[in-house]
């Protein structure tokens, strides 16, 4: 098992136990990741850091001053 954190801009777009989908994109040193239909982003990737799974469960989201977090998990 893996988990991930994407930043959500909004609250109530996921919640926990979500089943969520998602789609890679790359620069040219990056990758990024994000939950669709763009409900959360990820940070950026490394090649050696990649996430593999298409599809993950939101675990936890959590909110701070810089805006709310989602935990999500793959099975990798």
């Amino acid at each position: 098992m893996r988990t991930e954190e994407f930043k959500m801009e909004r609250h109530g777009l996921l919640n926990t136990g979500d089943e969520v989908e998602i789609i890679e994109k790359s620069t040219e040193a990056f990758y990024y990741y994000t939950i669709v239909p763009s409900l959360a982003m990820s940070g950026n990737y490394t090649l050696a850091n990649r996430i593999k799974s298409t599809k993950g469960v939101v675990r936890d989201i959590r909110q701070d001053p810089r805006g709310f977090f989602v935990d999500v998990e793959f099975d990798e």
